[in-house]
C-alpha cells in the first residue's frame, strides 16, 4: 500500500509518495510563487501529486487518498483552511478544491501538526501514546498529539507554542506581542541575538567579529554555535543565553502536558548534542517532577524536512 502526502509552504510545493513503513518512495516539487489565487495553487498541487505518482510508477487509482500539510488555522473535519496568513486567504475549501481535481478523499492538517504527526507514527515519538514536536525555524512550531490523536483547539488553531511569552514586556514578536517564546528561541531569535552582539563594539576583537568580518548580513542560525566551536568566548555567551531560553519555554511545555516524549527538529536541531545535552540539564534541574519515576524523554526527531509530507501522507490512516 502506498500513500501520498503534500507540504504545502509558502515557498515550494512538495508531494511524496510514502510507503507503509514511512519510506519517501520518490517527491516531486514545484514553486507556490505567492501570490496567487488558490485555484491556480491548487492546480499545481494536483499537478505535482501527479508527477509524483507518475514517478513512483502508479496512479491516483493506487491510492485511497491524499493528504495536506498547510499552514494556518486549519479544519481537519471539513478540509477548509479558515485562515492562514503567509497566503493571505479566509476560508480556503482546499479539501473539495483537490477532491474535484484528482477524485479521491482529501485530508488536510495544520503543517507543524501533520511534521508532530509523521514523527508520531514513524520518527522519534513512534511508540509514545502522548507526544509534542517542537520546530526551530524562522519561527516556532508545535504539535500536540494526546491519546494517539492530533491536538488542535477548538477553533483549530491550537498548538501554537511559540507564542507563549517568556519574558513579559520583552522582544517584539511578529504575532504583535511582545516577550513570545519564538522571539527569543526561533532560528531569527539567535540570529538577532547574534547581531547585537556584533554590533557592539566591545566584541569587534572577537572570533565572531572575524568570522564574518563584521558584515551583520552574513549571520545565519549557526554562527554563534561555529564561533563557540572556535574558542569564541562572545559565541558560547550568545548560544548559552539562547539554550536558557529555549529551555525555560520546554519546560513550561513538560510542565503543563507531561508528554512521553518531547522532540526537537527545525534548523537549530542539526547542532546535535551542542543543543540537547545542555536542554537536557536544564529541564532536569526545573522541571516540576523532579522527584516523579516517569519524566518526559527529550530528544531529536528523526525525520527531518521530510516529516510534514510523511505525516500529511498518513493522515487518512
Amino acid at each position: 500500500m502506498y500513500y501520498l502526502g503534500i507540504d504545502l509552504g509558502g515557498t515550494n510545493i512538495v508531494a511524496g509518495v510514502v510507503d507503509e513503513e514511512g519510506n519517501i518512495i520518490v517527491k516531486a516539487s514545484c514553486k507556490t510563487n505567492l501570490p496567487r489565487s488558490q485555484e491556480e495553487i491548487c492546480d499545481d498541487m494536483a499537478a505535482v501529486a501527479l508527477k509524483a505518482l507518475e514517478s513512483a510508477g502508479l496512479t491516483k487509482n493506487d491510492i485511497n487518498y491524499i493528504g495536506i500539510g498547510a499552514p494556518g488555522a486549519v479544519n481537519g473535519a471539513t478540509g477548509v483552511i479558515e485562515f492562514t496568513n503567509n497566503f493571505n486567504f479566509h476560508n480556503w475549501k482546499i479539501g473539495d478544491m483537490m477532491n474535484e481535481r484528482l477524485g479521491v478523499d482529501v485530508y488536510v492538517e495544520n503543517d507543524a501538526n501533520a511534521a508532530a504527526y509523521g514523527e508520531f507514527m514513524v520518527g522519534a515519538a513512534k511508540d509514545a501514546n502522548d507526544a509534542i514536536v517542537i520546530t526551530l525555524g524562522t519561527g516556532v512550531g508545535g504539535g500536540i498529539i494526546i491519546d494517539g490523536q492530533i491536538y488542535s483547539g477548538s477553533n483549530y488553531a491550537g498548538a501554537e507554542l511559540g507564542h507563549m511569552v517568556i519574558h513579559h514586556g520583552g522582544r517584539q514578536c511578529s504575532c504583535g506581542r511582545k516577550g513570545c517564546w519564538e522571539a527569543y528561541s526561533s532560528a531569527t531569535g539567535i540570529i538577532n541575538m547574534t547581531k547585537e552582539a556584533i554590533i557592539n563594539p566591545y566584541n569587534n576583537n572577537s572570533i565572531l567579529y572575524k568570522m564574518i568580518d563584521g558584515d551583520t548580513s552574513k549571520i545565519n542560525g549557526k554562527t554563534a554555535f561555529d564561533a563557540m566551536a572556535h574558542g569564541c568566548e562572545v559565541g558560547k555567551a550568545i548560544v548559552d543565553e539562547y539554550i536558557s531560553y529555549l529551555g525555560t519555554g520546554l519546560v513550561n511545555i513538560i510542565n503543563i502536558f507531561q508528554p512521553e516524549i518531547l522532540c526537537i527538529g527545525g534548523g537549530v536541531s542539526s547542532q546535535g548534542s551542542v543543543l540537547i545535552d545542555p536542554l537536557r540539564k536544564i529541564i532536569e534541574a526545573e522541571r516540576y517532577t523532579k522527584h516523579n519515576d516517569k519524566q518526559t524523554e527529550v530528544c531529536l526527531c528523526r525525520l527531518g524536512n521530510d516529516a510534514g509530507i510523511i505525516g500529511a501522507a498518513f493522515l487518512g490512516k
